[in-house]
């Protein structure tokens, strides 16, 4: 069975290059024009993935997505924001947006977007952890999967404690390639750094995507943990 999408956006031409582009990956899509009619589709349809741009009449993308997490709040959505719109992003990251995309589009991020939301869905279903911990000889590493949300806090606390009680000379926090991460999930993380350099623990973060690392560049994260593309590096780092 397709996995159903819908792409919600005011511009026509963009609607259509998302219903080619989006039909090749596999998607059925459904399209809409303006928010109103998105939530109408939404409501008839029920479909796990929603991208809505930000800027549209009648209704705009963050309304839209409000009233899609009030009606599931499972259901992942992707926002496509203006260039450098970082306000905006954040503002749809505290909403519980998945991801966001600017325009124009670059079907590198579209790609990375639509693994980050799909592998969020496979965690959910199934009953891997979204959040693991590896000892090393050098460093504890701590893995998260799928998203990172106010529901993750108790498991992410544990894992924190548990890799502190190491004793290791640094704590990774690893950031599967598709993992995201919302405005709670960001302030629960906050709060984990800031726990670990009170008790004089070393942390790295690896893994971030390029918008999630802009994220916490914005939010002042990056001040408070050194941040690494790959755990390899976090390793080698003196």
């Amino acid at each position: 069975m397709q996995k159903k999408i819908l792409v919600i956006d005011d511009e026509q031409p963009t609607l259509n290059m998302f219903q080619l582009l989006l039909s090749t990956y596999g998607y059925e899509v459904l399209t809409a024009c303006n928010g109103a009619q998105g939530l109408e589709t939404f409501k008839r349809e029920r479909p796990d993935m929603v991208l809505t741009d930000i800027k549209m009449p009648v209704m705009n993308g963050i309304e839209v997505l409000k009233h899609i997490k009030e009606l599931d709040p499972h259901t992942e959505v992707i926002i496509i924001t203006g260039h450098g719109d970082m306000d905006q992003a954040i503002l749809a990251l505290n909403l519980d947006a998945t991801d966001f995309i600017n325009k124009p589009l670059q079907r590198a991020a579209l790609t990375q977007a639509l693994k980050r939301a799909e592998e969020r869905i496979a965690v959910a279903r199934s009953k891997a952890e979204a959040i693991s911990l590896q000892d090393g000889e050098t460093a504890a590493t701590v893995t998260i999967r799928g998203s990172l949300t106010a529901r993750s806090e108790p498991f992410l606390a544990k894992a924190m404690q548990d890799a502190l009680a190491l004793g290791r000379a640094r704590v990774i926090l690893h950031f599967d390639e598709n993992a995201s991460a919302n405005g709670a999930g960001l302030a629960i993380l906050t709060q984990a750094l800031l726990r670990a350099g009170e008790a004089g623990q070393r942390v790295c973060l690896s893994g971030l995507s390029e918008n999630f690392r802009k994220v916490t560049q914005v939010i002042g994260i990056d001040k408070l943990v050194e941040i690494y593309d790959t755990d390899s590096a976090a390793l080698a780092a003196p």
